[in-house]
């Protein structure tokens, strides 16, 4: 008679998502964070940047660690879609290694965009198996998206994040300060998942982006009015997150506007950011849920004519039915089999469906297609 043991455990999951301003201002000592409570920091640190960080915030933050006599690497990463790749993960471990960073005390920082962030965390799940790492976000879309959630991943094979990990960072720290160096398409992008977060959950949060998005545009996130806004997407986020932080349900409020999206973001050209490809993938679930009666016209009109303030594209010249029918079915053995497509009830809530079929993906593309003529969309905000 053959034995059999059965093992079950639970692994504690904590990480603190924080505000912090002027971050590499030397008397705020946020960056120094390593989750204990006493007041000894470790002295060593692997700081990764992308090369757009580098460029505008280099020598502050050598400076910053200079000040504080912080034995540190800078490694500077030149980083997109394109080479979002296990090559980088590679490049990154073997920097980790040269340095020597211990597997509990050293927390490894990622200063940059959600390519960036996404290519560090997985680094750090792999390397001796787990280390703690910080994210710093300095993108909109970073702030309320990419830095506060667990996922980790990268490309292959032309499909998008097909490897990753959950693999929550010890902490992300949000500075809005950041983002006033951002390009306005940068800002529009990030605002396309707080537009998310919106439509699905909270109609407050709509009207605030309606009443003051474009100042956000045009402040680039610094004006009073952006904050209430900032938290609340975050506060919504982190809501979803954490009642299924390892997807073990597949139907997520937050994915919505990302069924199409994944083979828009890596095929389009011109090319569109991920926020972008959210924003013309929410734009055409819109239309769906108004043919199904889920939403009014009147609904509709004011979603579309919000896209069109923050400068947030609502179709793509790649937009046929077949392609997004053939993307609908990516997503959907993603999603385990079934299409799991959230839809607007309203605006504020959602619903999940799975029968869309390709007669409605037409319908809805047509009718975006005859309110929107000129679908190429500028690419040069």
């Amino acid at each position: 008679m053959s034995a059999k043991w059965s093992v079950k455990t639970q692994l504690p999951v904590h990480y603190t998502v924080f505000e912090s301003f002027d971050l590499f201002n030397p008397e705020n000592n946020a960056l120094l964070f390593d989750g204990q409570n006493s007041s000894q920091k470790s002295l060593r640190r692997v700081v990764v940047v992308d090369d757009y960080v580098e460029r505008l915030h280099g020598e502050r933050i050598r400076q910053y660690f200079q000040y504080y006599e912080i034995e540190y690497r800078l490694i500077s990463l030149s980083v997109s879609e394109d080479n979002k790749s296990m090559d980088t993960v590679f490049q990154v471990i073997e920097e980790l290694n040269a340095f020597e960073v211990s597997r509990r005390s050293e927390p490894v920082i990622a200063i940059g965009g959600g390519v960036l962030m996404d290519i560090v965390g997985l680094a750090a799940n792999l390397f001796r198996r787990g280390i703690p790492y910080i994210r710093v976000p300095t993108t909109l879309l970073g702030v309320v998206d990419a830095a506060i959630g667990a996922k980790t991943a990268v490309n292959f094979q032309g499909h998008k994040n097909r490897i990753g990990t959950f693999y929550p960072p010890l902490a992300a720290i949000l500075d809005t300060t950041l983002l006033q160096t951002l390009s306005d398409r940068q800002i529009s992008n990030g605002i396309a998942e707080i537009l998310k977060i919106a439509l699905v959950k909270d109609a407050e949060l709509f009207e605030l982006l309606e009443n003051y998005g474009a100042a956000i545009l045009s402040s680039k996130c610094q004006n009073p009015e952006a904050v209430p806004i900032i938290r609340r997407s975050v506060q919504g986020m982190l809501e979803d997150l954490e009642s299924n932080l390892w997807e073990e349900k597949l139907e997520r409020l937050v994915d919505y506007g990302h069924t199409f999206c994944p083979t828009l973001e890596l095929k389009a050209v011109p090319k569109l950011l991920h926020g972008e490809a959210v924003a013309v993938d929410m734009a055409i679930s819109v239309m769906l849920a108004y043919q199904r009666s889920l939403v009014t016209y009147q609904e509709v009109e004011r979603i579309y004519n919000f896209m069109r303030s923050v400068r947030l594209p609502l179709l793509h010249p790649i937009c046929t039915p077949e392609l997004l029918y053939a993307a609908l079915q990516s997503t959907t053995k993603h999603r385990n089999g079934l299409q799991r497509f959230p839809l607007t009830v309203g605006i504020g809530a959602a619903q999940f469906f799975h029968d869309i079929t390709y007669e409605e993906i037409k319908t809805a593309v047509k009718a975006i297609a005859q309110l929107e003529p000129n679908a190429a969309m500028q690419t040069s905000l």
